[in-house]
């Protein structure tokens, strides 16, 4: 009861949050609705910006994966790590002015667009199916995280009947993102971030102080799992693949939104070194839980490695161990902080699909920019029910056990995370440093990262297709990253310079920076 209390309390403050940015920006632009007028203060878009990028995979996945696999699955956090300070330092800043330099664009296609200065459809619909699709996935992972933890909270309710708590999860996560656009997700996330990084400081250091110095004897539980403790004597793939899940950060749309709304670029500095800080302490203390949760016993004296890995349920060791340190109403906070990790990714993923769809699609291809603000806001909406319904369906696939893939949420977020830094992450930073870079070696970028990211998942992986022409145990995202760099290139020395037009935007958006609007160029 009161762990259901927490929760009670928990989404009252969020949905009260959505129904106040519904009231007071209802009759606000598109602009506002998509990306909060670019007012977004740098505390809130640093944490908006890590607690959507930081889905429940950071409770569950990531320390499930430690625990059962072993210690070299941590390079995924050391290369996300990396992997958050470049995105930071070399593209925030930069992404903020060329954004508002190219057209004072709203959205990653939009902006890719006008950074050409080209009506051509062609960016913004590949844009749109890549995001579709990808987000899709992502949000059905949140779906199953959220799944998860309604079960555990509230088993005489939701035991058997996940497909109840799956809705419920859905319908909350659909009310505010619905209800209050950007600045509503931004705020839910900033709370959302802090939930995140106190939930995940309090289990690691409950388990030491429970466990004492046993949890450090290197008792590993042998026979259970191969469970190597040095990450440096990882398979080189598997180092390879973790600093891999870098390369994400540059294509990851829900993220470089953020570099777009902030207030002002001299903000950047002040946010990037809230978001690193943040990113790194959530990342050690997860995997903290994993290596501590190994050798962690219950009271009762069973083994929390032994109870989950052989029922393949070691993406609950967060849920396991909350619920058996913390009493009811702290571990009710404590795990809605699954909630709030898969809230925070599945609002921004839902509202930058709906964005880019209705913002690069409906309103200059569809309604031939005839279609009045308000009506660009509900078609938003609109899409939003969508993806939510097609995720809803994807994950409730994994409900019954007959599809896997749609029941692990490492597995779902590593495939989405994939497609977006391969397809996008190369283009977008060629658009950013490359004044030759051009419009068709744009395009052919993302449709050659795109294709060759699926590739490999489907023909040298065992994600999906269980029989692939050869395991190599390598992340699809790597050669998809360089396979869409190298035809990016490629294309775009073998095809015309940019002209005039396209070069000074470069020129704008690299000029002396100051705090003041940079002159638009188109």
């Amino acid at each position: 009861m009161w762990q259901f209390s927490a929760f009670i309390l928990y989404f009252a403050l969020m949905l009260g949050i959505g129904i106040y940015f519904f009231l007071r920006d209802r009759s606000k632009s598109d602009a506002d609705y998509f990306l909060g007028g670019r007012q977004m203060g740098p505390w809130v878009t640093a944490m908006s910006a890590q607690a959507s990028d930081m889905s429940g995979w950071l409770l569950m996945g990531f320390p499930g994966s430690i625990l059962a696999f072993g210690m070299g699955k941590v390079w995924i956090g050391i290369g996300l790590a990396l992997g958050t300070a470049a995105n930071w330092l070399l593209v925030a800043k930069r992404l903020r002015n060329f954004s508002q330099a190219s057209g004072d664009a709203i959205t990653l296609p939009q902006y890719l667009t006008n950074r050409f200065a080209t009506a051509n459809p062609v960016l913004k619909v590949t844009c749109a199916v890549i995001f579709l699709i990808s987000f899709t996935v992502y949000v059905a992972s949140a779906f199953n995280a959220g799944t998860a933890v309604f079960v555990a909270v509230l088993p005489d309710l939701f035991e058997g009947r996940e497909l109840l708590a799956m809705a419920i999860f859905a319908v909350i996560v659909l009310s505010y993102t619905f209800l209050g656009g950007f600045k509503a997700v931004c705020w839910t996330d900033f709370f959302q971030g802090l939930l995140m990084l106190i939930a995940l400081l309090a289990v690691p250091i409950a388990m030491a102080m429970g466990t004492h110095a046993e949890i450090f004897t290197g008792a590993f539980a042998p026979g259970v799992t191969a469970f190597n403790a040095n990450p440096f004597t990882a398979s080189w793939q598997d180092i390879v693949s973790g600093l891999g899940w870098g390369l994400g950060y540059f294509g990851m749309p829900h993220i470089l939104v953020r570099f777009m709304s902030i207030k002002k670029a001299s903000m950047v500095k002040k946010s990037a070194t809230v978001a690193i800080s943040w990113l790194v302490v959530t990342l050690f203390a997860a995997i903290m839980i994993a290596f501590l949760g190994r050798t962690y016993v219950f009271a009762d004296g069973s083994s929390l490695a032994a109870m989950l890995l052989p029922a393949g349920k070691q993406q609950n060791i967060f849920i396991s161990v909350v619920q058996s340190i913390f009493p009811g109403f702290i571990a009710g906070l404590l795990l809605a902080a699954i909630i709030a990790a898969s809230m925070s990714t599945a609002d921004s993923q839902l509202l930058v699909a709906s964005s880019s769809f209705v913002s690069d699609l409906y309103k200059p291809l569809i309604r031939k920019n005839k279609a009045s603000d308000n009506e660009v806001t509900w078609a938003s909406r609109i899409v939003v029910l969508v993806v939510s319904l097609v995720a809803f369906l994807i994950a409730a696939s994994g409900l019954n056990g007959e599809n896997a893939w749609a029941s692990d949420i490492m597995a779902m977020v590593e495939n989405a995370w994939g497609l977006f830094g391969a397809a996008f992450g190369p283009v977008v930073i060629l658009s950013l440093f490359w004044r030759r870079f051009n419009y068709k070696g744009a395009v052919a970028g993302i449709i050659g990262g795109a294709v060759a990211d699926i590739a490999w998942l489907l023909l040298f992986t065992n994600a999906i297709v269980k029989n692939p022409v050869v395991a190599t145990g390598v992340y699809e995202i790597v050669p998809g990253f360089i396979v869409g760099a190298i035809v990016a290139i490629a294309v775009s020395l073998l095809t015309e310079a940019p002209d005039k037009a396209v070069t000074d935007i470069f020129d704008a958006a690299v000029a002396p920076e100051t705090d003041e609007v940079v002159t638009e160029a188109v």
